[in-house]
């Protein structure tokens, strides 16, 4: 039984930088309370000025990765400017997650839902247990998904995630990966190693090198094609002057040398 004395969130760290976050609602599905959001928030901001840190994994303690919103809290004060207040937070909560300068990866098992679906969405990685589900489900009860809408058609195509948004229905870990909305899907007992080997292979790849890359790749996404490669040649320019591209790309030439062209 969870007591009143354990965190919000679990946060793990290894010697490489590898630093997981687990969300420790289990008795409430995970969903993103008020406290919960903060909690996040904090160790998000915390995280973005920590040049150690070179991966994030974002997972979640019991049978679910996320329910959403906590609709008690939600229905306890009803009024405009409350609505407005949370949203806005928990939006900056989920632009925070797109803007750390190190890939983030959602480990998701069970079921992920409104925002829960959403947090998924926003993280740059994901890896689903087979058994995972998917679904954007405020229209069943009256609330159209809206702000996990911009996440959602970001990663699925438009009339995938238009069919999910009107319909509330679930998709299965496969149908999320073929639309896009998760990288990999392993058995739930393969969960915790798959992430780890995306992990791996993430920090054997140069920091710096990943955080232009990540800056890059969302601002681009935003821009037209002249802008979009505009920003892109600058970024590749000054990446270039980076000591480890430099090397990397001498250590290349080296070991092509006498090799047929």
């Amino acid at each position: 039984m969870l007591t009143t004395d354990e965190p919000l969130l679990h946060r793990t760290r290894d010697a490489r930088g590898v630093v997981t976050l687990t969300l420790n609602r289990p008795h409430a599905y995970n969903a993103l309370s008020e406290a919960m959001l903060q909690a996040l928030q904090s160790e998000l901001d915390a995280l973005a000025g920590d040049e150690g840190v070179r991966v994030l994994v974002i997972g979640a303690a019991g049978k679910a990765f996320c329910a959403g919103h906590d609709l008690k809290e939600m229905r306890a004060e009803p009024s405009l400017e409350y609505y407005q207040r949370l949203f806005e937070r928990c939006s900056r909560m989920m632009l925070t997650i797109q803007r750390l300068p190190v890939p983030v990866i959602a480990r998701v098992q069970g079921v992920a839902t409104a925002a829960g679906c959403q947090l998924v969405a926003m993280c740059d990685l994901a890896v689903a247990a087979r058994d995972a589900r998917f679904a954007v489900s405020g229209v069943n009860f009256g609330l159209f998904c809206s702000t996990p809408s911009v996440a959602l058609t970001r990663n699925v195509a438009r009339k995938a995630a238009f069919e999910m948004l009107v319909t509330g229905d679930f998709i299965s870990a496969d149908e999320a990966m073929a639309k896009g909305l998760v990288n990999r899907v392993v058995a739930l007992e393969r969960l915790e190693a798959e992430v780890e080997a995306l992990a791996a292979g993430i920090v054997a790849k140069p920091r710096a090198a990943i955080a232009m890359g990540k800056a890059l790749f969302y601002r681009q996404l935003e821009a037209g094609i002249a802008d979009a490669y505009a920003d892109a040649g600058q970024t590749m320019a000054s990446n270039m002057m980076e000591a480890c591209a430099l090397d990397g790309v001498q250590a290349f030439v080296d070991r092509s040398k006498g090799k047929p062209t």
